[in-house]
């Protein structure tokens, strides 16, 4: 053997052994790092969501056809602007062309008319989102990204391939009867008053939803689940006729029209049902359900290319079979959209330690802005507290370290609040347990965060 070969032998011969002693020495230090030291060392830092460089994150995404971005509270600017930014980089370089949010559809309607100009402008007794509650689209941090979709728009030749605004939920019952009765005026005077009068058997509740759910559970009333699917089933039966005129501002007429009527169906089915279900399973998957087949309308609607950004609570985005929802046969968006796109989704959950909120003190209250309780000890939002690093990314689908993913998977408490916060029953009422790394494919941290600012005029 010469000395070339001789030196090869022993090189070949050590180099396991040294490879063996790397990955020992590592798993060492790995195992000698804290989970706060873990997370920084796997996570992507930024100073201000403007300056962030979301390159890393994008390119997780990759081609995924939907990215839903959650958020832990509904009145939080930072999860609002953090998730504008992130939409305007998915809209501008990835080309998603739908943003789907947890609103009412004819809401949301108004702002998708702001952006694009396209149609008639949807008639509205009250100012959108003036309804309970209000500041969770009507603040300044949608109102600035609305105006940047608005200029951006103004680049498409046709306002059809233009990005959209889409309401996913059914709260605004009133809104939806009046948006098909307008429409149905202009294409169907006939039919517009047979449905007036099959609307009429949910006129005298329309403005008052909860006193049909207990009028419903008192026996004294059948409900109006019969007239309400008969629109519905007449406008499609329809379609063709509807749909017949060349011009897209009509196309898309139709398509708002057929939503409102199928929201209207499906709300009248949530309120009826409502307060028979004791847990609240039933009436959660209903109105999970009902968003994700308004997103799926959408997605086909705009065609095989498109894609979607959705904004919604982390307890609607994030994988429901990863918390104790599962224990509760509850489901929600986020499960939906992964059993039915797999890896073509990607979940992003947001979440803060201390800072204000915007939120009332119970449901239908005044909206306050109220100071947050620092995270409890047992939770995601306490061991993130404790990074030395006040805003990140952290990749859990595809981790920097996946030692920190595993390390994350064992089920923790987080904090998710609503339209109303009670601090003094924080753990009680806002706390849920989960496995951070199966809910979300991502997680976005601000340790300290503001409330949102809510608008004092119209639109």
């Amino acid at each position: 053997m010469n000395k070339n070969s001789s030196t090869l032998f022993w090189l070949l011969l050590f180099v396991p052994l040294i490879a063996a002693a790397g990955w020992q020495d590592e798993t060492a230090k790995q195992a000698g790092f804290t989970m706060p030291e873990l997370i920084h060392d796997s996570s992507e830092h930024f100073t201000s969501i403007d300056s962030a460089n979301l390159d890393g994150l994008l390119e997780r995404i990759g081609d995924s056809r939907m990215v839903l971005l959650g958020e832990a509270s509904h009145g939080t600017a930072e999860f609002y602007d953090m998730r504008a930014r992130i939409t305007m980089e998915l809209i501008e370089k990835r080309g998603f062309d739908i943003v789907a949010v947890e609103a009412d559809w004819p809401d949301a309607a108004m702002i998708d008319f702001f952006i694009r100009g396209y149609g008639h402008k949807p008639a509205f007794e009250k100012k959108p989102f003036s309804g309970f509650p209000s500041w969770m689209w009507a603040n300044h941090s949608v109102l600035a990204f609305t105006h940047w979709l608005k200029d951006y728009n103004r680049y498409f030749a046709s306002a059809e391939d233009a990005v959209g605004f889409y309401g996913l939920d059914l709260y605004n019952l009133s809104g939806s009867m009046k948006a098909v009765l307008d429409y149905l005026q202009v294409v169907d005077p006939k039919m517009a008053e047979a449905a007036r009068g099959s609307y009429a058997c949910l006129m005298p509740w329309a403005n008052d939803t909860a006193l049909y759910s207990r009028d419903m559970q008192s026996g004294k009333y059948r409900g109006c689940e019969q007239e309400v699917f008969a629109v519905w089933r007449d406008l499609r039966k329809k379609r063709a006729f509807y749909r017949q005129a060349e011009r897209e501002a009509d196309r898309q007429q139709y398509f708002s029209a057929e939503q409102n009527a199928r929201l209207v169906r499906n709300a009248e089915h949530y309120y009826r049902t409502r307060y028979e279900d004791s847990i609240g399973s039933d009436s959660w998957n209903q109105r999970d359900q009902n968003m994700f087949e308004t997103l799926l309308a959408i997605l086909d609607y705009r065609g095989p290319t498109s894609k979607a950004v959705v904004w919604a609570h982390n307890s609607h985005i994030g994988d429901a079979r990863a918390t104790d929802m599962r224990f509760r046969g509850q489901l929600n968006l986020g499960q939906l959209a992964r059993e039915t796109f797999g890896d073509n989704t990607y979940l992003i959950g947001f979440g803060t330690d201390h800072g204000t909120v915007a939120a009332a003190s119970a449901w239908e209250g005044a909206m306050k802005v109220m100071q947050l309780r620092p995270s409890h000890a047992d939770s995601y939002e306490r061991l993130f507290h404790a990074v030395k690093a006040d805003k990140f990314l952290l990749p859990l689908r595809h981790p920097i370290q996946d030692t920190t993913r595993k390390k994350l998977l064992k089920r923790r408490l987080q904090r998710a609040i609503g339209s109303a916060y009670d601090p003094e029953q924080e753990l009680k009422k806002h706390y849920f347990y989960a496995s951070l790394p199966r809910q979300f494919d991502e997680y976005i941290w601000f340790d300290e965060t503001q409330a949102v600012k809510p608008l004092a005029d119209d639109w």
